[in-house]
């Protein structure tokens, strides 16, 4: 019996190799079959993985309150049928610190073998930002980074994440100091008095002024004499000051005993509230002017027997 058994022990052993060698066998040349008719629908359907890249970055609005920005996104997609762009997730930071950050879910579709530009939609608010970071002062110029992911899903990929980052530099502007340096006369009577405010600007920021225009309205010694309205190109360089003359019309008979004060060269007290349009290099802004509680001198021409000199 033992004689007999030993053989068929043998036999049984390799025919279960010789099967197990073929199943995995058969198994691989399925697998393989399966990859390559995978690829071969792939390549004649045209399935491929979409592309994304940050074509530009605006800022349509900024002032002293927010930044409104504009992430512009190109993706491509080389497929043979519309892909939807599950969600838009995005960061803004600092050195490091998050600014702001926020999620865009159903942000659209992508049109079969297109390209299409997203507009992604972010706020600065500064006062948030300047509670948060003591070390960010009105004035300065702040580097950023912007981090925004695309979730889209794609057929036999399925769903897939398009990194994106884009670095740049963005301002917090601070309003302009004014003051008004001296005022002259151009025609002096009690029913109309023409006269010129030499205003002086001090840029605050860390950055140009391109002025443009001035719009303003006037007290001199708490008696309003209503607004004033220039167009001049000036450059108020960072940290730089810089001098504007705006033309006035006023009644001196309005100003009752204060009148004498201000031909006598007793000072005048002024102020100014309005705005100015500037140009800089981050784009066209809006900034508020505001003096409260100055003083000036009224001088006459030189040809009307006045002293025309400065006077501080």
């Amino acid at each position: 019996m033992a004689s007999s058994d030993n053989p068929e022990v043998v036999e049984r052993g390799i025919k279960d190799e010789e099967k197990g060698e073929k199943k995995e066998g058969f198994l691989d040349k399925v697998k393989d079959f399966i990859h390559d008719i995978g690829e071969k629908i792939e390549e004649t359907i045209g399935f491929g993985k979409p592309t994304a890249d940050v074509t530009g970055i605006h800022l349509p609005t900024i002032n002293l309150k927010k930044a409104d920005i504009i992430v512009d996104v190109l993706v491509t997609n080389p497929n043979p049928v519309p892909i939807p762009l599950i969600d838009i997730d995005y960061l803004v930071e600092s050195d490091g610190r998050k600014l702001v950050s926020g999620l865009i879910p159903d942000a659209g579709t992508i049109k079969a073998h297109g390209s299409e530009t997203i507009k992604i939609p972010l706020t600065l608010i500064y006062d948030d930002i300047k509670t948060t970071y003591d070390s960010i002062k009105p004035g300065s110029i702040i580097p950023y980074r912007i981090k925004v992911d695309l979730i889209v899903d794609v057929p036999i990929f399925g769903r897939l994440t398009l990194p994106l980052e884009k670095k740049g530099e963005i301002p917090i502007p601070y309003k302009p100091d004014v003051d008004i340096d001296k005022i002259s006369f151009k025609k002096f009577s009690m029913e109309e008095t023409i006269a010129v405010l030499h205003l002086k600007l001090e840029n605050m920021n860390d950055f140009d002024l391109g002025l443009n225009s001035l719009d303003c309205d006037v007290w001199l010694s708490d008696v309003s004499i209503g607004g004033a309205k220039i167009s001049e190109s000036t450059n108020l360089v960072k940290k730089g000051i810089g001098y504007v003359n705006v033309p006035i019309t006023f009644r001196p008979k309005d100003f009752g005993s204060a009148l004498w004060d201000m031909i006598r060269g007793k000072g005048t007290g002024y102020s100014i509230k309005g705005n100015v349009d500037v140009d800089t290099p981050f784009g066209a802004m809006k900034l508020p002017i505001i003096k409260e509680g100055g003083t000036t001198s009224l001088k006459k021409n030189k040809e009307d027997g006045g002293d025309d000199d400065d006077e501080e």
